[in-house]
């Protein structure tokens, strides 16, 4: 009990002079009293704290490799991020491309056929009304759309206009087997009606039986009376095939139609019609 009463003493006797040194020490600031002591312990003291701080490095480096390796797989992961928003913007930005080009082309064929159109988006494909081959686009009744109008885009004829909403419309495609439009030939002036035959080319039926038609001869559309459904000039299409005429009254071609109905995605519906017959110009 005696050992322990007097150890317990001494301790805090050392406690106090402890705490008694280390004021000196802080008011004495650099000129310390004790600054003699001081610079002895680190003499003696200093090997050790080395050695121990030595001992402990490994265990910090691999502490601070573990932090810089969560650092490096969180910018990794904000980089990947980054990257795929860039590559969703780019992806925004070709599109956006695309339909400036498409928009381009429209406005380039009516402007040569004088066509005055309502540029529209198709947001809805297939049947539609009954329809087979029909898009639905982003204009309606409250756009001046009606019934009847000529519906035209980048490479030619697409359609007409069937079914009218207040916001939104339905346009029958050129390759719909219901479709019919009154055509002529670019060279000859010769006269037909195109039919739609859907994945196939457009069937002709000239009027004439012995009209003189080769591969690669252009068609543009006639026009209708009142210039609805149909107004003239827009290319239909290009000669593919030509049946023999074989003595009939009619003769039967094939064509190729400019307008890809399958991509459809920018398309101009003709409000105002041209003047005069834009004939071959556009």
């Amino acid at each position: 009990m005696r050992d322990t009463r007097e150890s317990r003493l001494l301790l805090v006797l050392l406690i106090a002079v402890a705490f008694a040194l280390i004021t000196v020490d802080i008011r004495g600031g650099e000129d310390s009293p004790v600054d003699g002591a001081r610079q002895g312990a680190a003499a003696v003291f200093g090997p050790i704290e080395n050695g121990v701080s030595s001992a402990v490095d490994p265990v910090g480096n691999a502490v601070s490799a573990i932090r810089d390796s969560g650092e490096r797989h969180d910018r990794l992961a904000e980089l990947e991020k980054e990257n795929a928003a860039l590559k969703a913007r780019l992806g925004s930005d070709d599109r956006n491309s695309s339909r400036l080009k498409q928009l381009d082309k429209m406005l380039k064929i009516a402007g040569e056929g004088q066509y005055g159109i309502k540029g529209a988006q198709v947001i809805a494909i297939g049947a539609a009304q009954g329809f087979s081959w029909t898009i639905t686009v982003d204009v309606g009744a409250n756009d001046g759309i009606r019934r009847d109008m000529t519906v035209l885009n980048g490479d030619g004829l697409v359609g007409r206009v069937t079914t009218v909403g207040p916001n939104t419309a339905t346009v029958l495609l050129a390759n719909d087997p219901d479709f019919t439009v009154g055509t002529r030939m670019e060279a000859g002036d010769e006269l037909g009606f195109a039919s739609g035959q859907g994945d196939r080319p457009l069937r002709v039926e000239l009027l004439n039986g012995k009209a003189e038609v080769k591969k690669g001869d252009r068609l543009v559309t006639f026009g209708s009376q009142a210039d609805k459904p149909f107004v003239p000039g827009v290319p239909v299409g290009v000669v593919s095939r030509v049946d023999p005429s074989g003595g009939d009254l009619t003769r039967t071609l094939y064509v190729t139609p400019y307008v890809s109905f399958s991509k459809l995605d920018i398309v101009g519906i003709v409000v105002q019609v041209p003047k005069k017959d834009p004939r071959d110009t556009v």
